[in-house]
């Protein structure tokens, strides 16, 4: 099998770079082209997570929202990033606000789309699911991290 079309590009990206390519094919088919300006929400909480997203240039803050003082950066993501697991577990909403920092233009996956290849096909399941593990684990150390660095001083 051979990868084409819009499979083509999302290989190239860090996430699906090892990934069989049936399953990028199937996956192809779930993605769109997505461009978002300084400033533009990539998506508010509360929302339906409808899409996730795969950075392919610029940058996303990852923000929640402080009464009576507007908004503080979580976490900002960069190129060869994923943006959103919000979309894997009920009630399918989104947690934070995902603001774009400058031009970024990503892979955008239909989530209901990708949710039915994925329980369509147990094994692509599993491997899709390790692959966000790993990112799970690596934001959790991340804010484990900021954590230490603004309660643990004396």
């Amino acid at each position: 099998m051979k990868i084409e079309g819009l499979g083509k590009q999302i290989v190239e990206h860090p996430f699906f770079s090892d990934m069989k390519e049936e399953y990028v094919d199937l996956l192809a088919g779930c993605a769109r082209h997505v461009t978002y300006h300084a400033g533009d929400y990539v998506h508010r909480e509360g929302d339906p997570a409808a899409q996730f997203f795969a950075i392919r240039h610029g940058r996303i803050a990852v923000e929640v929202d402080l009464p009576g003082r507007g908004p503080l950066v979580v976490e900002t993501l960069n190129e060869g990033d994923v943006l959103g697991w919000s979309w894997l577990f009920p009630p399918y909403s989104w947690r934070f606000d995902a603001r774009a920092v400058g031009l970024t233009r990503a892979f955008g996956f239909d989530c209901t789309c990708l949710r039915d290849k994925l329980d369509d096909d147990p094994v692509m399941g599993y491997d899709f699911m390790r692959r966000f593990a790993k990112v799970f684990v690596r934001r959790f150390e991340a804010a484990r991290m900021q954590l230490i660095d603004l309660y643990g001083r004396s």
